[in-house]
């Protein structure tokens, strides 16, 4: 029996099929994008969307586990069409923000259709997606070395999509009926990060540490993921949308998405993690705790991203 990736182009995606292919598994992936997907060659490839349920069947026959990323739209039926297939599981990737309750619209209705399905189920929910600070802040650093943000000391737990995509890659039943929160090895503020991301490189970063609103505009015109998400990010308006004050933000879970757009989607060791925001308390776990490998570092993180800085 197969495993289908959907969202198998995306941070996260790439590397769940690279983990699966490894482990000798049939892996099938799911694109809009079938020709530009550029995966292994043992991956069969799929034209699908996720939006478009008629679209799906194919991809599903044989299938057992199917690695699903949050899609809202016509999340029912593609689940009802899962289990007519004959899927047993589904893994969802969905977010932090989902256990803190802030996340009531997005991430939170596709675990629910899922769980109402009567399939097993397991929900991986990262925080802070380390590979966010990219789409932030490569533009500024490739062009001038520079990187502006605010609250530079605004403490956090990015986590590596790799580890995302270990605990993701999981498949055995010790791991149906459970919900992962996800966080990187390590506290650290943003001076941190960008502290990581200069060693990486080898150049110092000039830093600017501004105001909210400054922030905002800033990123709005730098364009991209930045722009798209800027009222979220420096606390004009709240997972839901609805508007804000920055003032009394807190930096809290975000609406987390690993960066760029999934294929199909739209724009979250040892003991478990040090709670880093003011609510409410998270029972956060590392890679290491839930697969007994290592938790990847953020300057590990920056290492493996050094050419996309440069």
């Amino acid at each position: 029996m197969a495993i289908l990736v959907a969202g198998a182009t995306g941070n996260v995606g790439r590397h769940v099929v690279g983990r699966l292919v490894e482990a000798g598994q049939d892996v099938r992936a799911l694109t809009r994008r079938p020709g530009a997907a550029a995966l292994p060659p043992e991956v069969r490839v799929f034209e699908g969307d996720l939006t478009c349920p008629e679209t799906l069947p194919p991809a599903l026959e044989g299938v057992r586990t199917m690695l699903f990323f949050p899609v809202g739209e016509a999340v029912d039926e593609v689940v009802a069409l899962a289990a007519k297939a004959g899927v047993r599981r589904i893994v969802v990737l969905s977010s932090a923000a989902v256990t803190a309750g802030y996340d009531t619209e997005y991430h939170y209705p596709v675990e629910q259709a899922v769980e109402r399905s009567g399939l097993e189920w397991t929900h991986v929910r990262p925080g802070e997606f380390g590979v966010n600070s990219l789409y932030l802040w490569a533009p500024s650093v490739k062009a001038e070395r520079r990187v502006v943000d605010v609250d530079l000391d605004t403490p956090g737990t990015p986590v590596h999509e790799a580890d995302i995509a270990d605990v993701a890659a999981l498949m055995d039943d010790r791991h149906a009926g459970k919900a992962y929160n996800l966080a990187g090895p390590e506290v650290l503020t943003h001076r941190d990060q960008i502290a990581a991301i200069a060693a990486a490189i080898g150049e110092p970063l000039r830093v600017d540490e501004v105001e909210p609103e400054e922030a905002r505009e800033f990123y709005r015109a730098q364009g991209g993921w930045a722009a798209e998400n800027a009222d979220f990010l420096f606390g004009f308006e709240d997972y839901s949308g609805a508007t804000t004050d920055p003032t009394g933000a807190t930096s809290g879970v975000g609406r987390q998405d690993g960066g760029q757009p999934q294929d199909g989607e739209r724009p979250a060791g040892g003991e478990a993690q040090e709670q880093t925001w003011e609510e409410p308390d998270i029972p956060w776990l590392t890679c290491t705790d839930i697969t007994g490998g290592p938790a990847r570092t953020y300057a590990e993180w920056a290492r493996d991203h050094v050419d996309d800085f440069r």
